[in-house]
């Protein structure tokens, strides 16, 4: 897989999903920008440093969910490295906000979560989108890249999530993301894709407890999921659901007649909705 030298950004990358592609991105030899919303994600970066003496490393303090501070840190890493080649819209959050609550008077839904997971990777790529425009194309016809965006989804985006309806629409909203987007990004020769985990044991949940009773999905099925997406110019607009050893590449929703599908291709052709 031609990743070395690679100028890479994980945001969310400090810990967690995060933490674990920017472990397989540094064993590849690449430039990884680490973006974390947590100070001490400076330290796991100086950690890894001596792991991966092929790699190199900056830690960029940001909040995917404020457009100025995020714009910012992608111009430093940008004007830094002359180039960005990958980015993994990764970082999440899941603090549930009740829908159903009894109240004398409707107080307002708590919309963290939305606004981290989807308007936050929103954000993220619109501005991988702008900087990874500027590179060269690499190939020709359906390996034609210049460059890679891959987005971590959920598979509750996929599934009913009765426990955090919230956190489901958020994902559900990624991977409708990634998949409208894909056929408009094939003209700029850039690929998007999303990943869709099961259960991996991460400090997302509140308390280590909640992996007692699951069926863990181990971290390596997820960065091999990462590596097939990336190494791949001709994947984009896949949702790659990650479960047990297995990676499964989800095909979209079949148009339910004739006539559904002859509107969807009428908008594209009419570049408008």
């Amino acid at each position: 897989m031609a990743v070395q030298k690679k100028s890479v950004v994980v945001t969310g990358g400090a810990s967690g999903i995060g933490l674990a592609i920017s472990r397989f991105f540094a064993g590849q030899g690449a430039h990884v920008a680490v973006l974390d919303v947590n100070s001490d994600g400076a330290d796991i970066v100086q950690q890894l440093i001596p792991e991966f003496p092929e790699a190199s490393f900056v830690f960029k303090k940001a909040d995917i969910s404020n457009w100025d501070d995020l714009a910012s840190v992608f111009e430093q890493i940008y004007q830094e490295q002359g180039r960005i080649d990958v980015v993994i819209a990764n970082a999440g959050i899941s603090r549930e906000g009740k829908l159903i609550v009894d109240e004398e008077k409707p107080s307002k839904p708590i919309l963290k979560t939305l606004d981290v997971n989807l308007t936050g990777t929103i954000y993220t790529v619109k501005l991988a989108i702008h900087y990874i425009k500027k590179n060269a194309v690499v190939g020709n016809g359906t390996t034609a890249s210049k460059g890679s965006i891959v987005c971590t989804a959920s598979n509750a985006g996929l599934y009913p999530f009765h426990v955090a309806p919230l956190y489901a629409a958020s994902k559900f909203g990624v991977v409708g993301l990634v998949r409208s987007l894909a056929r408009s990004l094939l003209k700029e020769s850039i690929q998007i894709n999303a990943l869709a985990p099961a259960v991996l044991e991460t400090n997302i949940a509140p308390s280590k407890d909640l992996f007692k009773p699951m069926i863990i999905t181990p971290m390596s099925t997820l960065t091999r999921g990462v590596q097939q997406l990336v190494s791949d110019p001709s994947q984009t607009g896949q949702i790659a659901e990650i479960h047990g050893q297995s990676v499964t590449l989800r095909e979209p929703l079949p148009y339910i007649d004739e006539d559904t599908g002859k509107n969807i291709e009428t908008f594209w052709s009419l570049g408008y909705a």
